[in-house]
């Protein structure tokens, strides 16, 4: 087992990775200090662990309830559905609600918790790729609202992040492949050895090798707990984690969130942030070619069809990352070399749309 921390002083917390941890009781009996626990899980990932997760939480007060699969449930009616278990089963502010399962479930999870009686504790048992290289690390919990993703929500840090990375034997390939896009934004943001790695283990990653796996979700995890240590709120440093992302929720938000996984919408947007940049004159036409061709390879889409460039200014324009007006883009001087701005060309980026929207 690999032990991470996310050094935030007091509220610093530990990011466990290995092999059948969601079944090593003393695991949770070490890290799920509450004697009422709330289980949030979704109706496709609780037939497969949730008997496991109930039996390693025993012998606590166990309650769980199943959230619809999928982007368009994370609402906040589906959060008040959330309150109401919590409410009618009298839990006090000593409880703990726990997330098992993807980057949905684990950003409602700890939003519910964050909210309940002021704050309860939670934890991450997260079950995607996704959200085990990304989602269920730094406490950003929330829902999306009609008018953008993830504008509704607050900083909220877990007890901890169980990562059992024997349930991603279940994950379906497209699942798998969604979660590689956040991994090959890591590398792209700040470490150039690692995404060249990537391109030298991408077969072994699309075919599900656990070593493979195990490997990147290490590597990732300890990208964004040295990052999120350093900016918890994202006032500087953290922001990098958005590479790829400003786009890839305007894809979202304009499609409604039933034609792209969250992951493939930032493999886009990270090759529309690699082709800004070229546009931009900071980045190599080798780099942009590396990129656009490592995305690919991972199954992820480079360009997306039937929407107008308008419509995706539109949507960026309403994104939380937005500052006096100007959309704030994470833009590439080269593989590894990433930077936050509001000072571009804005024919740059309509060129860049208009060019990725075909």
């Amino acid at each position: 087992m690999d032990i991470l921390r996310v050094d935030l002083g007091s509220r610093s917390y530990p990011i466990l990775i290995g092999q059948g941890l969601l079944s090593d009781q003393e695991i949770f009996r070490r890290h799920v200090g509450a004697s009422d626990v709330l289980i949030i899980s979704n109706t496709t990932v609780a037939p497969l662990y949730l008997r496991t997760l109930e039996e390693s939480l025993q012998p606590r007060r166990i309650v769980a309830t199943l959230l619809p699969d999928g982007e368009p449930h994370k609402t906040l009616d589906v959060i008040q559905r959330v309150l109401d278990v919590l409410v009618a089963n009298r839990f006090g502010r000593d409880c703990a609600v726990v997330a098992l399962g993807g980057g949905v479930v684990g950003d409602m999870a700890g939003f519910a918790a964050a909210i309940y009686q002021r704050g309860v504790a939670f934890v991450q048992v997260p079950t995607t790729l996704l959200a085990q290289v990304d989602s269920a690390v730094g406490g950003k919990t929330g829902v999306n609202h009609p008018g953008g993703k993830n504008l509704i929500g607050a900083f909220h840090q877990p007890a901890a992040v169980i990562t059992d990375t024997r349930t991603l034997a279940t994950l379906p390939p497209r699942e798998l492949r969604a979660g590689l896009a956040e991994v090959i934004k890591y590398g792209l943001i700040c470490d150039s050895a690692f995404f060249a790695w990537l391109e030298a283990h991408a077969d072994d990653l699309l075919a599900g090798e656990p070593s493979a796996l195990a490997r990147v979700i290490r590597r990732s995890c300890e990208i964004k707990a040295a990052i999120v240590g350093r900016d918890e709120q994202e006032h500087g440093d953290r922001a990098l984690l958005n590479l790829g992302h400003t786009f890839g929720h305007a894809i979202e938000s304009a499609t409604g969130y039933t034609r792209w996984l969250h992951g493939e919408a930032v493999g886009a947007g990270l090759v529309m942030a690699a082709r800004m940049s070229r546009e931009s004159g900071l980045l190599s036409a080798q780099d942009l070619a590396r990129i656009t061709t490592l995305v690919g390879r991972m199954g992820l889409p480079v360009r997306v069809s039937g929407i107008a460039p308008e419509t995706i200014l539109a949507n960026m324009r309403i994104d939380k990352k937005v500052q006096g007006g100007r959309i704030r883009l994470v833009l590439l001087r080269g593989v590894g070399a990433s930077f936050v701005t509001a000072d571009y060309d804005e024919d740059c980026l309509r060129r860049t749309l208009e060019s990725q929207l075909q």
